[in-house]
């Protein structure tokens, strides 16, 4: 098995979908400079953690501004997975796009919403329960890398054991998780993620903010592991994570990216 998996690690400005995209380009292009084929990217990752601009910076499944990342992924010959609000028919979604090699988008759909509660905000505003503004959604689409599958989660799908659960049963064996956690759920997400790569045997990538989004801050940490070859991971601020197997042997590295 031949796997090059890599954790982005973005700090989102607030609504400005053309600054994020170029952000995206950045850590994208230092993750194929590496030898990445994916490249997994945080929660709403091309507009932040932004509920309240969620209806206006909607994307639509085969939205225009996804262009530059297309072309991206096909000339680096990368797999994406990019977040942001998706509108399927009337209904708003948080969605994972998966743009491929071969020019192909897909999405994933968050199927399980979240809430931040009073106290974890950074600046005393807590933003809206997803539900409020997102329907729970039901496309999970597998990606296929070096020929094994593997299976998307954002967020809040993590805290749901049957949802890494289905994903084995899929025949997954790398588990891409697309995420925003703040520094009081971090412990706690970072030991369910590596129950799962136990578990299930899978390679996990974990993907977080940098920095703060939605008024909430950011515990960082963005990681790659698998459950026999240890751990890589970041701190705080804009960098990588990757993680490359070649016949069972893994290479790691995390690097930093200073702001642009």
């Amino acid at each position: 098995m031949n796997r090059a998996l890599a954790a982005a690690q973005s700090i989102p400005i607030r609504g400005d979908v053309d600054a994020n995209i170029r952000e995206h380009i950045r850590l994208a292009d230092a993750a194929a400079d590496a030898k990445a084929q994916v490249v997994v990217f945080p929660e709403l990752s091309l507009t932040g953690y932004e509920l309240d601009l969620a209806g206006e910076l909607a994307f639509s499944e085969t939205d225009q501004r996804l262009d530059p990342l297309v072309r991206l992924a096909a000339s680096r010959r990368l797999t994406l997975i990019v977040g942001a609000p998706v509108r399927i028919e009337s209904r708003l979604y948080i969605g994972a796009f998966i743009l491929t090699s071969d020019g192909a988008i897909d999405i994933y759909t968050k199927q399980h919403l979240g809430a931040f509660a009073p106290g974890e905000s950074a600046d005393g505003i807590v933003p809206p329960a997803e539900a409020t503004v997102f329907q729970p959604g039901d496309r999970n689409p597998l990606v296929m890398i070096g020929g094994t599958p593997a299976a998307i989660a954002v967020c809040a799908d993590v805290s749901r054991p049957e949802h890494a659960d289905a994903a084995a049963e899929r025949g997954a064996k790398t588990y891409l998780a697309s995420m925003f956690v703040i520094p009081s759920d971090l412990e706690r997400d970072l030991a369910r993620l590596r129950t799962y790569a136990e578990r299930h045997s899978m390679t996990v990538v974990f993907s977080n903010y940098g920095g703060p989004s939605g008024g909430l801050p950011s515990g960082g940490c963005s990681a790659v592991w698998s459950p026999n070859a240890g751990l890589v991971r970041l701190g705080a601020g804009s960098g990588v994570a990757v993680a490359i197997e070649r016949e069972g042997d893994w290479s790691m590295r995390a690097f930093k990216l200073s702001s642009t």
